[in-house]
């Protein structure tokens, strides 16, 4: 090299260091009315989190525990999404029952044993959330009794890609209100009230 280059001097890593994560900024308080992307995780400004099917159940709840989640991505070596898997998965009856098919005992479930595998997760497409409004989400969630749902954009290739994602608990903490995705009866008059009322 025909320049002066001057060597930067090494410290050490102190206990208890982290490590940058990027965040995301939603707004703290939205309407029915704000747009969709305002409650929407968006996976090209957060890291998505993931872990693999041979996975136990308590790492995954560990997992969900320190990152502050309630969903994983279930992923392949290649990075491809087999499936998800909730804590509502992890700590309801889901374990239970499939302890009483195969026997055994809960140290012996793997992630993959309870996860919701890739061919049963319905997806959103991003252009239509581009242009739905929170209430658009909300009365979706409800209509089909979930608490999250998956937003999908086409890559190159004509690849699906998962973009982003919806949270109940997360729509219910910017709208100021809870958000009860097992009424499924429940109509968007009555979301519209329950919002006017707060």
């Amino acid at each position: 090299m025909s320049q002066n280059y001057n060597p930067l001097s090494y410290k050490t890593l102190e206990a208890g260091a982290t490590y940058q994560r990027p965040p995301q900024r939603l707004p703290e308080r939205v309407t029915a009315d704000s747009p969709a992307t305002d409650v929407m995780t968006d996976f090209t400004k957060v890291a998505a989190m993931t872990i693999g099917p041979c996975a136990s159940l308590e790492d995954a709840n560990q997992r969900m525990i320190a990152s502050g989640v309630r969903l994983l991505f279930v992923t392949g070596r290649d990075n491809e999404i087999l499936g998800v898997i909730t804590a509502t998965d992890i700590l309801g009856e889901k374990p239970m029952k499939y302890l009483q098919e195969v026997g055994g005992k809960r140290e012996d479930i793997f992630v993959r044993d309870i996860m919701t595998p890739q061919d049963k997760l319905d997806v959103l497409c991003m252009p239509d959330v581009e242009h739905a409004s929170v209430g658009d989400i909300v009365e979706t969630m409800k209509r089909v009794g979930r608490q999250h749902a998956l937003v999908v954009e086409r890559a190159a290739g004509d690849r699906q890609i998962v973009r982003g994602m919806f949270s109940t608990k997360q729509i219910s903490k910017q709208l100021g209100i809870t958000i009860e995705t097992t009424e499924v009866a429940q109509t968007f008059a009555e979301l519209e009230a329950a919002l006017n009322a707060a």
